[in-house]
Order: C-alpha cells, then structure tokens, then sequence
C-alpha cells in the first residue's frame, strides 16, 4: 500500500487477506466506495456511486455474484475481533445499538440474534453481517447553500430543514454546514457556538467522544444520545446559538426542535423524504413545516452525484433557488 492509500483508514477493520484485496483496487476506485457489505456465505457486496459491485478472490470488483470472495464464518469472527479490540464486551452499548463507530468516524453495522432483556434490545449475538458505512468528509461541501442559509437583513442563521432521501450527501451537507458555522466563513460575519446532537456518531464521527470530523472550533458535541434528549441537554448546558441535529423523525424530536427555536437557537436539521410534499405528509414532521418553524428548506437528490441540490424553498415552500450542487 502507498503512503497516499494510508489515508483509507477504513481498511483497518477488514482481516489481512480481505484487506489485502481491497488494497489492491485502484486508488480512485477505493476513493468512491460507499459502503461494504459483508455477509456470512455470501458474496462481498461493495456499494460505489450508487452502484452494486462484488470483490473477487483476485481483488476486483465484478458486477456478478458468481464472482465475488464469500463472506465466512471465520471471517466475521476475526472482524469483529479487530473492531472489538479482541474485547468484545467493552462494545456492550455498540452492539446495543447496532453499530460501532472506528478510527477516521467510519461506522460498522452489524446485524445478527438480538438479545432482548425487559422488552427493549440488550445486544446482539451470533453476528452474521457488516456494513462498513465510509464516513466521507467533503470540506466545502456546503460552499452553494450557505449564501441562502444567511438572514443579511437581520443578521442571523435561517432555521434550515434538509429533505434527502438515503445516500443522497445530506450528512456530509449538515456536517459542513456546522464548520462552515463554527469557522464563521462567508458570508457569515463571524463564528457561531455550534451544537451537534450526534446520535449515531455520523455527523462528527466521534471516537471515545472526540469528533474525528473537523466539524468546527466552536462546536459542542453530544454524541451517542438520544436526539430529544440531547437537544434540550446542550441547550441547557452550552447554550449553543446553531443546534445542529441530524434525522429528526420521531414527535419526541419535533417537540424538541419546538422548543429550541422558542428558546432562541438556531436549528439546522435533516429527515428522510424524495420532497418537500414528502415530509409535509408526515404526521410527525408536519407541525413543524405547518408553524413555518423552518425558513429554508434544502431538498438534495443523486442527479448529479450526492449532494445535488434539487430545490431551496422559502417558509411557505416557494423556491428561493433551484439546481447546482452543494459543493
């Protein structure tokens, strides 16, 4: 591997062999991956711009499943060996939640025999697949959108909702929206306190609770919590002016978001949703549009690669801008 492949710090959580395969794909193509996915008895299935590619035994992708290197048994136990640090039970809360966060804010999800204890989810046992979810960190992914993310009449952050349907960059969008916020970088005046409620570790990508995304030298992260919870626990401790929060959907998390532009704080979140009509037919998400509690509506798509920015509707859903890409 050259010293420029070191930088895919991925890698690490894969077995020699199968990292040695991988290693062996041309850089631009390492650089394109989404995600991996990993599955006992079946063929190692690896997600790149959007399309299903499969690894062979010779390190190639092939479009066939005939092809591709399966998945074993002893495979998976040694994966989870190097993600565990060969101390499985330190993973406890992960495995609870079904992912585990690595070096370089990279997540590992993994599936398998829930363990149910009081009616909730204890762990996960007897694991028989991975997804290996590569946290791309794009700086300046936001540079289109923040023009129209600035109040220069009053001075302040819009109240800003991201509508994306999955693996369409909205992550990466939010992420830098936040350093963008924290560095104060034009046409902001100045850097504002940032809080980010990063309930999957995917915004700051935090390992031990130190983010390994540069989302910002002003910004506070709450990582691993629960969104509604985690809303009013920054807001209550420190006193963020942007709260940032990422795949709002629940009413616990509409109720909180109320809140937080009552008490004054700038929200920027995402959710789930092809359009603006989409998430407006949510019951949950729906008094949050009708109460015109966000000013700036970003709807993202794939058309021209994650990121595209499809529409940025006003509070009453007319559009403010059309077209172009985040970045």
């Amino acid at each position: 591997m050259t010293a420029n492949r070191a930088s895919f710090s991925w890698l690490a959580v894969f077995p020699a062999h199968l990292k040695e395969m991988l290693s062996s794909l041309p850089e631009q193509q390492l650089a394109s991956f989404e995600e991996i996915r990993l599955r006992i008895g079946q063929p190692i299935e690896c997600i790149c711009h959007g399309q299903s590619l499969f690894l062979t035994p010779k390190g190639e992708l092939g479009r066939w499943l005939s092809t591709g290197y399966r998945f074993t048994a002893e495979d998976g136990t040694k994966m989870l060996n190097i993600i565990s640090n060969h101390s499985l039970y330190t993973l406890e809360e992960e495995l609870r939640r079904g992912y585990v966060t690595v070096q370089g804010g990279h997540r590992v999800g993994i599936s398998g025999k829930v363990i149910l204890e009081k009616g909730g989810v204890k762990g996960i046992r007897d694991i028989s697949s991975f997804n290996v979810r590569i946290a791309r960190e794009v700086i300046g992914a936001a540079n289109g959108v923040m023009p129209v993310l600035w109040d220069r009449r009053r001075k302040e952050i819009y109240h800003t909702l991201i509508i994306s349907p999955p693996q369409c960059g909205k992550t990466t969008l939010i992420r830098d929206i936040a350093r963008q916020i924290s560095y104060g970088h034009s046409p902001l005046p100045r850097g504002f306190k940032v809080g980010i409620v990063d309930e999957r570790s995917e915004i700051a990508g935090s390992l031990r609770g130190v983010p390994q995304k540069d989302v910002g030298p002003r910004t506070d992260v709450l990582d691993g919590c629960p969104k509604a919870e985690g809303m009013m626990m920054l807001i209550r401790s420190m006193s963020p002016e942007v709260l940032v929060v990422d795949e709002i959907g629940g009413e616990k998390d509409t109720q909180a978001l109320l809140e937080a532009v009552h008490a004054g704080v700038k929200v920027i979140t995402t959710a789930h949703g092809w359009d603006y009509v989409d998430v407006l037919r949510r019951p949950s998400l729906a008094p949050l549009l009708s109460r015109w509690a966000f000013e700036r509506v970003i709807i993202l798509n794939r058309e021209r690669g994650p990121g595209t920015v499809q529409a940025v509707l006003d509070r009453d859903g007319k559009p403010v801008t059309t077209g172009g890409n985040a970045g």
